[in-house]
């Protein structure tokens, strides 16, 4: 095995014991609506005065960029998945999904203008799927599985997956104000896309309550 190889398992190794170590211990037999609501009350605060984070807002249809206590940009209306916000997401339901992500990568390329793609399923919600029945233990032990190689969640499984934040693009902008439209996603203008964008980085934390 080559040094470089080494140094990249070590370093998905650590992403991956730190994300796992980040995990409350749940009862295994908590309801979804539990782990959601504990989680979400932790994650719309900041994590330290100066931290650059995202609050998604389903009832208020707005997206508010804070610097730790200090909202810095809002945007409003924006649309959200025409199945409604919801903790547990299946695939195919058109739901977005609540929770608290990370951002993982930007698509400047994206037909919907700019697309920057959250951390989902996450670990809180492979757990939820468990409980629920809707992942079997063997699907819960793939989900992990897939993690610990590639240091980001499958996209393929039964919850889904490709959600993020984007711009309208090819899409209609009356509909964008009118209604909520997307399969999943978060969307904003392409002029309000080009901002955040601009504000945010790989690792930006985003809640979507």
């Amino acid at each position: 095995m080559t040094q470089h190889r080494e140094e990249r398992l070590r370093l998905s190794r650590r992403r991956f014991g730190l994300l796992a170590l980040s995990l409350p211990f749940w009862s295994a037999s908590a309801p979804a609506a539990t782990l959601m609501s504990d989680l979400l009350a932790r994650a719309s605060t900041p994590r330290a005065p100066d931290e650059l984070w995202v609050l998604v807002d389903d009832h208020e249809a707005r997206l508010s960029v804070f610097r730790g206590d200090r909202m810095v940009e809002r945007f409003s209306p924006i649309s959200l998945g025409r199945g409604g916000a919801r903790a547990e997401r299946t695939r195919g339901d058109r739901a977005t999904p609540l929770g608290e992500f990370r951002v993982t990568r930007f698509n400047y390329q994206s037909k919907y203008r700019t697309f920057v793609g959250l951390d989902y399923p996450t670990p809180t919600h492979a757990r939820m799927a468990l409980n629920a029945g809707v992942y079997s233990q063997q699907d819960y032990d793939d989900y992990f599985s897939y993690y610990r190689r590639h240091g980001a969640p499958p996209q393929d499984t039964v919850l889904g997956g490709y959600i993020g934040i984007h711009g309208i693009g090819v899409a209609d902008p009356e509909i964008h104000r009118r209604f909520h439209w997307t399969d999943g996603c978060v969307a904003v203008t392409d002029r309000q896309i080009d901002t955040l964008s601009s504000m945010i980085d790989i690792g930006t934390r985003v809640v979507i309550r």
